[in-house]
C-alpha cells in the first residue's frame, strides 16, 4: 500500500492507488486457468489457484507482488469458509513467520519480495488485523482448535487497547498504530469498520467497549456523507472536537477503498446505513459506474468499476453479480467476499 505522508505525521500508511491496478495492468502476470466456467468461477477454489503462492502467501499481482495483511485475512477468511483448513494453516503460518509484530499482537501491513528488508514499515493496518482476527475465530468454531480461539483473543485485545481512541466524544477505530493522529485532528478509514467481525467480537471479550466502537462507528459512517450524493470518502478527518470532514491530505473520492464500506454495510444487515450509496448506484446501469467520483468538485473516473466493484454493488442492491474471477487479486478478492459472506 503506497505510503502517503500526514501532516504532522512521522509515518502513516495509506491504500495502494488501485487506479494503477486495474485487471489489465498486472505487474505479476497470474497463471493461466482453463476457460472453464469452474476455472474462471468465483470461488476459493479459483481464487487460491491464481493468488495462492505455494508458501502460503496470498500475492497482489497489481502492485508488484507485494503482500499485505489484508490479503492474507481474506485468504484465512475465504479458506475457512469453504472448509479448506490446509490452505488456513498455510496462509496462517506464512503470515505468523513473516507478519506478525513481537511487541504486540498485530501484523505488519505489507511484505515486499523484492526489498532487502521485506518488512522495512512496521505499521500495522487495523482491517487486516480485525480480519486475522475474525477468520481464526471462525474457524475455532469450526474445526474445534483452541489455539485458534487463544490467538484471535489476542488480536482482539490489542486492538481494544491499542486501536481504539476516544476523539471529540466518539470512540474510533484507528486504521494504524502510527501516523493518523495530529493535534488538531485523527484520520480514519470508513472501509476499516468490518462490521460482522466488529458485531462478533461485542459477543465476547470487552464487549462493552466493542458495543461503544460499533455505536459510534455507525453514527461515524452516517455523518461522512459528503457532496450531492451524499457518498464517504475513502479517508475521513475528525476534528478533536467530532467535526467530520474529508481527509484534508487525500483526494476527497468515493473510490477504492470506500467501496468496502457498501460491502461490510450490506453483509451485516446495515443497508440503511448506505442508503445514498444504493440510490447512487441504482440512478445508472452497473456497468457504467465509475471507478470513482470526487465528492467535492463531481469529477468522476474515466472508467467503470472492476467486476469486484460490480460484485459489491450486486451484493449491495441484490442483482445479478460478474461471475467470471477477475485476474487482478483486488478486484477478485471483492468477488470472493462479496459471495462467501452469508
Amino acid at each position: 500500500m503506497a505510503g502517503l505522508a500526514i501532516a504532522g505525521c512521522s509515518k502513516a500508511r495509506a491504500p495502494d492507488d488501485r487506479a494503477l491496478a486495474t485487471e489489465n495492468s498486472a505487474e505479476i502476470e497470474p497463471p493461466t486457468l482453463p476457460a472453464t466456467g469452474a476455472a474462471n468461477g468465483v470461488n476459493w477454489a479459483s481464487f487460491k489457484q491464481r493468488f495462492m503462492a505455494d508458501d502460503g502467501r496470498i500475492v497482489d499481482n497489481g502492485n508488484g507482488g507485494v503482500s499485505h495483511s489484508e490479503g492474507q485475512s481474506y485468504g484465512l477468511l475465504l479458506s475457512q469458509a469453504a472448509g479448506d483448513r490446509a490452505a488456513f494453516d498455510k496462509i496462517l503460518a506464512w503470515t505468523e513467520a513473516k507478519l506478525a509484530r513481537r511487541d504486540v499482537a498485530l501484523y505488519v501491513w505489507r511484505y515486499d519480495p523484492r526489498a532487502a528488508n521485506p518488512t522495512a514499515d512496521r505499521n500495522n493496518a487495523t482491517d487486516g488485523d480485525l480480519l486475522i482476527a475474525y477468520a481464526l475465530a471462525k474457524a475455532a468454531n469450526k474445526w474445534r482448535e483452541p489455539r485458534y480461539a487463544a490467538r484471535s483473543r489476542a488480536i482482539v485485545d490489542a486492538i481494544g487497547t491499542r486501536l481504539v481512541k476516544t476523539v471529540g466524544g466518539r470512540m474510533l477505530l484507528l486504521p494504524g498504530l502510527d501516523g493518523f493522529s495530529t493535534a488538531a485532528r485523527t484520520t480514519i478509514n470508513p472501509c476499516y469498520y468490518v462490521w460482522p467481525a466488529l458485531d462478533l467480537f461485542a459477543k465476547t471479550g470487552n464487549a462493552a467497549v466493542w458495543r461503544r466502537v460499533i455505536t459510534d462507528g455507525e453514527a461515524l459512517i452516517a455523518a461522512a456523507r459528503f457532496g450531492a450524493h451524499r457518498l464517504p470518502t475513502d479517508w475521513i478527518d475528525v476534528s478533536n472536537t467530532g467535526a467530520v470532514a474529508p481527509a484534508a491530505d487525500k483526494p476527497p473520492r468515493f473510490g477504492f477503498d470506500a467501496i468496502r464500506v457498501p460491502l461490510f454495510a450490506s453483509v451485516s444487515g446495515r443497508s440503511a446505513l448506505i442508503e445514498p450509496i444504493r440510490t447512487w448506484w441504482r440512478s445508472m446501469p452497473a456497468e457504467q459506474i465509475p471507478a470513482w467520483i470526487d465528492v467535492v468538485s463531481g469529477q468522476v473516473a474515466e472508467y467503470p468499476l472492476s467486476v469486484g466493484g460490480r460484485a459489491v454493488v450486486s451484493r449491495t442492491l441484490g442483482t445479478h453479480a460478474p461471475n467470471t474471477l477477475a485476474t487482478d487479486y483486488y478486484a477478485a478478492a471483492l468477488q470472493c467476499l462479496a459471495a462467501a459472506f452469508p
